[in-house]
């Protein structure tokens, strides 16, 4: 299936002209065409696997698109429209639309009386009709963790890699009443910052030092009681 929507795709991209500033696309699976940006809006017609669509825009985040299926006009979420990238198939997205020509388009009462007055749902728009918030990109673009225990020694780590390309690192140990955490965090420019803290049950105190991006320390010591 996929090395068949490569082809199509690839045969696609010399069909579309850019004097209609769109883009031709495949859609990746059985997917409703809405009448707007949003699920809460109805279905204008399902769009099978494999369907050629002609994607004529997107809101500003990306997540929905403008397309036209056969005589039919509306949106689909764009994690299921794929597109010709680099000589490969891909989902389209922030990335990638710019790149492939998808530009960004606005949805409004405009809209909804161009394409279905002849629906049953058309006199509804006050129903359906809400303004378009995108939804803010995740600061996160990857993350995990892991922790382990034998015989009373327990570790725990986790990372994480921001949208900019930062990450930061965290490591925990404890075991026999004594626990450390190291954590490390490196910006997208590359400076560096670092944290260490121990605490022990014995002398019921937590040492802390931080290492800031230009070499500098703090330290301190806290003492608690059960």
């Amino acid at each position: 299936m996929l090395k068949r929507l490569f082809v199509f795709l690839a045969l696609a991209m010399v069909w579309a002209t850019t004097a209609s500033a769109s883009t031709v696309a495949v859609s990746t699976a059985n997917v409703n065409l809405r009448a707007g940006p949003a699920t809460s809006y109805p279905v204008v017609t399902v769009v099978p696997q494999g369907a050629r669509i002609v994607t004529h825009g997107c809101v500003a985040d990306y997540r929905w698109c403008d397309v036209a299926f056969g005589i039919y006009r509306g949106w689909v979420s764009a994690s299921y429209i794929q597109v010709i990238y680099k000589g490969g198939p891909v989902v389209l997205s922030s990335a990638v639309a710019p790149a492939v020509g998808v530009t960004v388009v606005t949805y409004g009462r405009v809209y909804w009386d161009t394409y279905y007055v002849a629906q049953p749902w058309y006199r509804s728009w006050t129903t359906y009709y809400r303004p378009y918030a995108p939804v803010a990109a995740p600061r996160v673009t990857s993350h995990s963790r892991s922790a382990t225990c034998v015989d009373g020694n327990c570790t725990g780590t986790r990372q994480a890699t921001g949208i900019y390309g930062g990450s930061t690192s965290q490591t925990r140990n404890c075991a026999g009443g004594e626990c450390s955490a190291t954590r490390q965090t490196v910006g997208p420019y590359g400076n560096s910052a670092s944290r260490v803290r121990s605490c022990s049950a014995g002398d019921r105190s937590c040492n802390m030092t931080r290492t800031g991006p230009r070499g500098g320390t703090a330290t301190g010591t806290r003492s608690f009681s059960r």
